[in-house]
Order: C-alpha cells, then sequence, then structure tokens
C-alpha cells in the first residue's frame, strides 16, 4: 500500500510499505477513505516530537471503510463505514470507565518510554511517535486499528466524509476546549489561535452560551473565517497589543475564560519571541510557550484557562505567580474523544455544525509533502488539507 513516513525534519515521503495485518483479536483493517494534516502533525514534520523512527507512518484524523475483523470484534463487519478516534482506548481500564480515554492504561506498549518524560503514559495515539505507541497512521491506504470494538463510530447513511471526518480529533478538540471553560451566559472567551481547532472551539463557545468570542492570529484568512464563518471578533496580534485590547475590551477585567489553541510552536515577537526561538533551537527549551504566556497574564481573576494547543516537554519563562496569585484554574487534555462522538454527530445531523467549512485544501495522499510544506507555511491561504488515498 501506499503510506506517508517520517524520515526526518522537514521530510516526508510516499512510499510502498507493507499492508497491515490482524495482530490481535480486537484489531479491525480499516480502508482508509478521507485523512487529514493535523496542526498537531507539524510538530513531527518541524522535528519537536522526540522517538520518532524513519519510516514511521504519519496521521490520526482519518475514516474509512471496514475491510477485516478480528475474532473478538461484534460490533463491526466489513464493509461498515466508520470514524476512528485518535486516541486509542480499551474501553475497560480504571480511565476508560470514567470517560477519560486519551489517558487509557492499556494502549500504550511503550509505556514506560511515556513516564520518563511525563510521570506516567497517557493512551496510545496513532502515527505520533513511539512514545504513544509507535501506532502506523492513517495517512495510508490502509490502517490496523487496535481495540476496534470500543474505538469507532459508524457514520450513518447520508453524510458525506468531509461532514464526519474531523469528529476524529479536531471537532471534540475545539469542543472539549470551549466545554473546559464553564461557560455562562454571558461570558466573554478569548481564543488564542484560529486554525482549525480554534474555528472548533469559537463556534462551540457560542453553542455553550458565550456572549462574545474574541479570535487572535496573525494570519487574515484565518480570522477572516473565525469572523465571516463564527461571527467572531478578530484581533491581529501583530497590528494591535493584544493584553491592552482585551482589557479594553472587558472593563479592564480581561476575558472570562482563554482558551490556547497554539501549543508548542506559538509565533512569537519581540524579545521574548526571539528568546524562545534560540533557546529551542539549543535545545534548552522544547516548546515556545509565547500564546500560553499570554493566556496566563490575560484571563480575568478568578477565570478559566483552557488549554487545547499540544505542548510536548519543558517550558521556559511560565508565569505561574499568575495562576496562584490570581485564583486561575487549568484545565487540558489531550481530547477524550470517544466521549464526544456520538453527541458531536448528533449536533452535525441538526445542523448546528458542519464542519467541513474549515477545509480549504482537497489533495491526493501522493502530494502529501507538498501538502505539509503548503500547510506549515500557509502557502495558498491553506488552513486545512483533507488527502484522499
Amino acid at each position: 500500500m501506499r503510506a506517508n513516513c517520517w524520515y526526518g525534519k522537514k521530510d516526508v515521503r510516499v512510499e510502498n510499505v507493507p499492508d497491515p495485518e490482524i495482530l490481535n483479536p480486537r484489531d479491525a483493517i480499516v480502508k482508509v477513505t478521507s485523512t487529514a494534516i493535523c496542526g498537531s502533525d507539524l510538530h513531527l514534520y518541524d522535528g519537536f516530537v522526540p522517538a520518532m523512527e524513519k519510516g514511521d507512518i504519519l496521521g490520526h484524523e482519518f475514516m474509512g471503510e471496514v475491510v477485516d475483523v478480528g475474532d473478538a470484534v461484534s460490533n463491526l463487519k466489513v464493509g461498515d463505514r466508520i470514524v476512528v478516534p485518535f486516541p486509542i482506548a480499551c474501553g475497560s481500564c480504571f480511565f476508560c470507565q470514567q470517560e477519560l480515554y486519551s489517558v487509557c492504561e492499556n494502549s500504550n506498549p511503550n509505556a514506560w518510554m511515556a513516564e520518563k518524560m511525563w510521570g506516567h503514559s497517557p493512551a496510545g495515539i496513532f502515527g505520533y511517535s513511539h512514545l504513544t505507541g509507535g501506532y502506523a497512521g492513517g495517512q495510508a491506504e490502509y490502517v490496523r486499528v487496535p481495540f476496534a470494538d470500543v474505538g469507532h463510530l459508524k457514520v450513518p447513511d447520508g453524510l458525506s466524509d468531509e461532514q464526519v471526518l474531523f469528529l476524529s480529533d479536531i471537532l471534540p478538540t475545539g469542543y472539549m476546549a470551549a466545554e473546559n471553560c464553564e461557560i455562562k451566559p454571558g461570558s466573554t472567551v478569548a481564543v488564542w489561535g484560529c486554525g482549525p481547532v480554534g474555528q472548533f472551539a469559537i463556534q462551540s463557545a457560542y453553542l455553550l452560551g458565550a456572549e462574545r468570542v474574541i479570535a487572535i492570529d496573525r494570519f487574515p484568512e484565518r480570522l477572516r473565517m473565525a469572523h465571516e464563518k463564527s461571527n467572531a471578533i478578530a484581533l491581529n496580534y501583530e497590528e494591535v497589543d493584544i493584553a491592552e485590547a482585551l482589557k479594553d475590551m472587558t472593563g479592564g477585567r480581561g476575558p472570562d475564560a482563554c482558551i490556547d489553541a497554539v501549543g508548542m510552536e506559538a509565533h512569537g515577537m519581540g524579545i521574548m519571541g526571539a528568546y524562545d526561538r534560540v533557546k529551542q533551537a539549543m535545545a534548552a527549551q522544547t516548546d515556545r510557550p509565547v500564546a500560553l504566556r499570554q493566556v496566563l497574564l490575560s484571563c480575568r481573576n478568578g477565570g478559566v484557562v483552557s488549554i487545547a494547543g499540544v505542548y510536548g516537554g519543558f517550558l521556559d519563562k511560565i508565569p505561574f505567580g499568575a495562576v496562584m496569585n490570581r485564583s486561575l484554574t487549568i484545565r487540558t487534555g489531550q481530547t477524550h474523544v470517544h466521549r464526544y462522538m456520538h453527541p458531536l454527530l448528533e449536533r452535525i445531523r441538526k445542523g448546528e455544525f458542519d464542519p467541513s467549512f474549515v477545509i480549504t485544501h482537497r489533495m491526493a495522499l501522493d502530494d502529501a509533502p507538498l501538502a505539509y510544506d503548503m500547510f506549515r507555511d500557509k502557502q495558498d491561504e491553506c488552513i486545512k488539507v483533507v488527502l484522499k488515498p
């Protein structure tokens, strides 16, 4: 089969690789019909996530048709059309029973490796380094799905791939980011980062009762999308002082909740931006937490900070005194996708969400290297790429 493989920093190649096989009775094999490049894939592409190996198959946003099932999978059959969540969950461990699927105890065979980095291991993740299991990803013609009896959503007739594909990751991620904000009627929510997760966080915040959502980015096409598609108030951080603008818009108090939908590769300006880039280049820190610093300092006293952006390791110059002294609540985590797939599917069926609006480019799987460059460098106003094997 053809698959998009990682070979190093800014080096991905679509190659012929062996077809996946059933290895466990709870496996399924899925023929991929649509797969996407996620913003967090760029962290792999840019070389900021450890424990990648040459030839690893990328991709954790995918869906397709079941072509084989293991003997223990009784709720799937050949021909079923399914969306697969990016975290791999067993469905029966302590954390899965609490619907904390992204920290499943049984799905990361390299838990020892993650424990050295993070203290405890999260769940396994498709196509996202050997820290999270070394599983082959879904930017391929076929993929093996472990724990397939719990890790799938059957797609109802009448819904296109593009309507449901993002239930695999970014729609639940944006929704969970907004849900974590504890939004009340009249709330003002600020969202840093207007990529696809930020776009869905904006729409979710309004659905959950926010009165105003403020979208912060520097790319005009992203800010335009946030305003035109979701009615957000757009702020370009290259044109205004974000801290002062947010104070002016909230009577000096600050937003009730702030969402960091940027993560470890935030673009910084001025001295701190240069500081982060130098330290990251020297491997003196793993992440550039520019957006996170702004979020912590901008949120109102007693407010909620929701972190949806991916962070990998060790951050410098975090104003944690602001968290303690101003009674901030921080809520974060890899998304517990399984928890949200069915409720969000119902919202899609009711017309409350049409996730396809974020797609700007549709390309063949063989064009993945070009697509990664385009997405990373924001060429041709690229916001979201869907690949077709």
